[in-house]
Order: structure tokens, then C-alpha cells, then sequence
């Protein structure tokens, strides 16, 4: 696979990919050349699952509950 299409993955993909290419490196058992590619496939992986770990964190919600007993949702913040 190419670096170009790391962004058209899901989540999901992304991840299986990442643990293929983490056991292949802990094995050791690659070329030098293909292990330095392929922990750089890793890497875009994981910064696009970061990135979408972002997005979705940002689109969560939780629920507070007013000081007059009512139920209401605000934005996410994980600070």
C-alpha cells in the first residue's frame, strides 16, 4: 500500500494494518531497506489514527446536570 491512501482508510483498517507492521518489525525478521519503509507506513498509520481518535473526541458530548435538575449536553472537553 502507498502512504498516499493511509487517509482513505477506516479507523478499524488502519489499526490491523499498524499491529501487522508492529509484529513484522518485533520479529526482525525484514530487510533493513523494507523495515525502515514499512515503519514509515507505520507512522502515517498512526498519526492518521490519532487524527481520527481527534475528530471523533471533539464530536462527543456529555451530559451535565443543571443546577435546576434538568438533563443537558455540552461540548466534550478533556482538559
Amino acid at each position: 500500500m502507498s502512504q498516499d491512501n493511509v487517509k482513505d482508510l477506516s479507523f478499524e483498517q488502519a489499526i490491523q494494518e499498524l499491529e501487522t507492521i508492529v509484529e513484522k518489525l518485533e520479529r526482525g525478521d525484514a530487510p533493513l531497506e523494507e523495515s525502515i519503509s514499512i515503519y514509515q507506513r507505520g507512522a502515517a498509520l498512526k498519526a492518521h489514527c490519532e487524527g481520527q481518535l481527534k475528530a471523533a473526541q471533539l464530536k462527543v458530548e456529555k451530559i451535565v446536570l443543571k443546577s435546576s435538575g434538568d438533563a443537558a449536553t455540552e461540548p466534550f472537553d478533556a482538559e
